[in-house]
């Protein structure tokens, strides 16, 4: 049972990433943030209650209340600051982007091939979502112009690492948690003013057009 609902939460941590490619309006993209950001939580619960271990049980609850509530409020915020509805220019077209999002989480489960088989179990088989969720994050934030889409590609990166770390080891020191999680925090504060200072001087956050003043 135990292993139907890890498969389930790593599943959902995978869709949600391809939907932050398929969708183009940013709210959405914040509440699948959301969404995957409950799905990590998942997994850390699932491996705590397998494991009976209090400090990934920790962990899960750490990583819930920055990734479920935090996060997505600080975002939501940004949008509301820098009314941009829509990813309206990527540089890679919806169609594209999901083709590439395949070939991502291909590439990703025959780097992991290695890994999974030193130590074949039912976690670490699942830890390739990790890596493919990382490589779509660093694709996302490579290929979309607004601002918040970027923040968006970086957070998945995060969650991406998060669960490899989670899949592979069973679960992170709460330590090394918490300073991954001030860290990002930090990061994502840092970009909410100076979004919303760009929006302010110049009335835009795409950032070609910004390129586009500084030539």
């Amino acid at each position: 049972m135990t292993d139907q609902l890890l498969n389930l939460a790593c599943g959902l941590l995978l869709l949600t990433a391809v939907g932050v490619l398929w969708r183009s309006e940013l709210a959405a993209l914040i509440t699948l943030l959301t969404v995957q950001g409950a799905a990590l939580a998942g997994i850390a619960v699932l491996l705590a209650v397998e494991r009976r271990h209090a400090e990934t049980a920790a962990v899960a609850v750490a990583v819930g209340i920055l990734k479920i509530g935090v996060l997505p409020h600080l975002l939501r915020r940004i949008l509301a600051r820098v009314p941009e509805a829509r990813e309206t220019a990527p540089l890679v077209n919806v169609a594209a982007s999901l083709l590439a999002a395949a070939a991502l989480t291909l590439l990703a489960y025959a780097a992991a091939r290695p890994l999974v088989n030193l130590a074949p179990s039912p976690t670490v088989g699942a830890a390739p979502v990790g890596i493919a969720v990382m490589l779509i994050g660093f694709f996302l934030a490579a290929t979309r112009q607004r601002a918040i889409s970027q923040i968006v590609g970086v957070l998945l990166i995060d969650n991406g690492i998060a669960a490899v770390a989670f899949l592979a080891t069973g679960g992170v020191p709460l330590v090394v948690e918490l300073g991954v999680s001030a860290d990002l925090l930090l990061a994502v504060l840092v970009l909410q003013v100076l979004t919303t200072r760009l929006h302010a001087a110049f009335g835009d956050t795409d950032l070609d057009d910004l390129r586009e003043l500084h030539d």
